[in-house]
């Protein structure tokens, strides 16, 4: 006969697992401080070291890791000498190879890259200058008009005839950040080509079709110089009489050569250069620009029809133009269109007079994923919101190209045929009036 044998489970009580657990951690307390203990006994230069590496820890991050070996920040001064040119569908293309621009020219060096993308920007910029001047006979127009030569200074790019055509002028206003006179987005020019990227087109149709235009430069608010060495102030501690001052000397330099040395091992940094900004009189924020700029050389302008093509932030410029010039604006200009606008009606405190008048003049193309110029659900009581057929923020002003000189002219001839009406009201009345005078003598 077989015996079954049963199992025996122990319960062990709560207390008992908390006592051992306490037990563990104290032990585990006690060879840290052993640790500790055993580090703080080692010799003088290992704790130098660890110093030093906690330290290290403690002041640099990933980025800085990142900046090992890191080329210098010297780059190309011309698209020839980057390799870059535009070819004849305005894309910019590799000389040799035919290829895109390429960011990531060096792996794992994101900020050399992101400094290389940069200067080469700054040339696209005095790229797309030259081509508002030599492409579209515009010419600049220095603010502040009154500046001194020792000043720093902003301009405006016009057409001959900015300031004197009688019937039509075109403001064009970009959004905020790095994008300078007659550029939508850099990265469209950089990547995909000068149409979608610049006012080029607008400009270019624009005059076609007998516009005056205005290219306002409202990022362009200060300018940036490098910052003079400060030297560095004399001690006023007294110097400890058991110590001479020469041999303290050669102390701090064996103890900063060593710990450079230290450094050095972990990462080798380039220092960018400090810079200082010193603002642009009266133009020191994109919506001290357009307010200049309107009470300058639009409001002196000669047509009678203004048209504004705001992008992103330059809509908030364009509401806080309306906000300081109500009643000017609301006399000369015509229609806005907006692509992606920034503003805010309620944020920004417009009238109930503002908001009606945008429901009327204005009207915002968004970045959105339906069909080009399906209404869109408006967030804001303010202008109605159509598609711009595109999802990409700074595709939104080229996407809509077409549609909004289309409302500029659908605009206009409203409002002509609104006055012609008025006109003709004013001349039967004008008429009958003289013909019942002239039955009552």
């Amino acid at each position: 006969m077989v015996r079954e044998s049963k199992t025996t489970h122990t319960r062990i009580p709560l207390s008992d697992l908390w006592s051992g657990g306490l037990m563990l951690y104290h032990l585990c307390s006690a060879l840290y401080i052993l640790w500790i203990i055993m580090a703080q006994v080692a010799g003088q230069d290992d704790r130098e070291k660890t110093t030093a590496l906690k330290d290290l820890l403690s002041r640099i991050d990933l980025d800085e890791l990142m900046k090992k070996d890191e080329p210098p920040f010297t780059f190309p001064k011309t698209l020839e000498e980057f390799e870059y040119a535009f070819n004849d569908y305005g894309q910019l293309r590799h000389i040799k190879t035919g290829e895109r621009f390429v960011f990531n020219a060096r792996e794992d060096l994101h900020r050399w890259n992101q400094k290389r993308y940069e200067a080469l920007g700054e040339i696209i910029t005095q790229y797309v200058y030259e081509l508002l001047e030599r492409k579209c006979n515009m010419t600049k127009a220095i603010l502040p008009l009154d500046a001194t030569e020792d000043e720093p200074t902003s301009f405006v790019y016009l057409s001959p005839d900015a300031l004197t055509n009688p019937s039509k002028l075109l403001l064009l206003i970009q959004g905020n950040g790095v994008v300078r006179a007659g550029q939508w987005a850099r990265r469209l020019i950089i990547n995909q080509d000068l149409d979608s990227g610049t006012q080029m087109p607008f400009i270019r149709r624009a005059m076609e079709e007998n516009y005056g235009v205005m290219v306002l430069n409202p990022n362009e608010n200060y300018l940036e110089m490098e910052k003079a060495a400060k030297a560095s102030p004399p001690s006023s501690s007294p110097e400890p009489p058991d110590e001479p001052a020469e041999k303290r000397e050669r102390k701090d330099d064996k103890e900063g050569k060593r710990k450079r040395e230290f450094y050095e091992k972990y990462r080798n940094p380039q220092k960018e250069t400090e810079t200082e900004r010193i603002p642009i009189r009266e133009n020191g924020s994109s919506e001290e620009h357009v307010l200049y700029v309107w009470d300058h050389f639009v409001s002196k302008a000669a047509a009678k029809n203004v048209f504004i093509i705001a992008h992103s932030y330059g809509g908030l410029s364009f509401v806080e133009l309306m906000n300081q010039r109500e009643l000017q604006v609301k006399n000369r200009v015509c229609a806005v269109a907006l692509t992606d606008s920034a503003h805010n009606i309620w944020l920004q405190e417009t009238s109930k007079g503002t908001q009606d008048w945008m429901q009327e003049h204005c009207c915002n193309w968004v970045s959105s994923p339906e069909p080009l110029d399906t209404p869109v659900d408006p967030m804001l009581p303010d202008c109605p919101r159509v598609s711009a057929g595109t999802e990409r923020h700074e595709l939104t002003s080229w996407m809509s190209f077409d549609s909004i000189f289309t409302f500029f002219s659908e605009v206009l001839a409203a409002k002509e045929g609104q006055e012609a009406e008025e006109t003709s009201n004013a001349v039967t009345t004008r008429s009958s009036s003289l013909k019942n005078k002239h039955q009552d003598l």
